[in-house]
C-alpha cells in the first residue's frame, strides 16, 4: 500500500496561505531553501489537490508545471476531464484516495488546503509540516474545523534556519 501524506509550510498561527491565497509571508524566510524538500519530492509519485491550490499553483507557476512526471489529480465540482498535467476528479475525495493507497507505489502527496485535507484526515499515514516564524492573524487554514480527532505520534523534528518541521505518524 501507498502511504498519503501531508507536507507543507504554515504560519505560526496555522495558515497555509493569507485569505487571498497569497504566499508573500513564506518566500524570502531564512532556510526555506534548504529543508528537505527535494528528498520528500523524489519519495513521491502521486500528487492529490483541490481546485483552488491547482488554480495558485497556475499563477505561481504559469511557465512550467512544478509537478511534471508525477500522476496528479484535482479534486473539482465544476472541471472534468484532464488536461497535459493533471486529471480531474469529480468523485468522493476519501474513497477515491483509499483505492489510490491501496495501489503499490511510493507515497501520495495531499499539496495544499484544508477543504481536501478534511475528508482526508483518516487515511493521512503522515503529517510534515514546516512551521514559518510568522503569525498573519487570519487566512486559510491547515485544519478546517470539525469533529475528527487524529492521534499521532512525533517522529522526527528538524530545523532549517528559522523553519521548525515536525514530522508525524498516524496512531492506527
Amino acid at each position: 500500500m501507498s502511504k498519503l501524506v501531508f507536507y507543507g509550510a504554515i504560519s505560526l498561527d496555522g495558515y497555509l496561505a493569507r485569505e487571498n491565497h497569497s504566499l508573500d509571508w513564506l518566500f524570502g524566510t531564512e532556510g526555506d531553501e534548504e529543508t528537505c524538500y527535494q528528498e520528500f519530492y523524489d519519495s513521491v509519485d502521486t500528487i492529490l489537490m483541490g481546485r483552488s491550490t491547482y488554480d495558485q499553483i497556475a499563477i505561481l507557476s504559469p511557465e512550467k508545471f512544478p509537478y511534471e512526471g508525477k500522476a496528479c489529480y484535482v479534486f473539482s465540482r465544476t472541471m472534468t476531464g484532464q488536461d497535459e498535467h493533471v486529471t480531474f476528479i469529480n468523485e468522493d475525495i476519501a474513497g477515491f484516495t483509499q483505492s489510490l493507497k491501496e495501489q503499490e507505489g511510493k507515497r501520495i502527496w495531499v499539496v495544499g488546503g484544508g477543504e481536501v485535507l478534511k475528508p482526508l484526515l483518516k487515511l493521512v499515514d503522515e503529517f510534515i509540516i514546516q512551521i514559518a516564524p510568522t503569525i498573519i492573524g487570519k487566512g486559510i487554514p491547515l485544519f478546517v474545523p470539525g469533529d475528527q480527532e487524529n492521534k499521532l505520534t512525533l517522529v522526527d523534528v528538524r530545523r532549517y534556519k528559522q523553519f521548525a518541521e515536525l514530522h508525524y505518524e498516524a496512531e492506527r
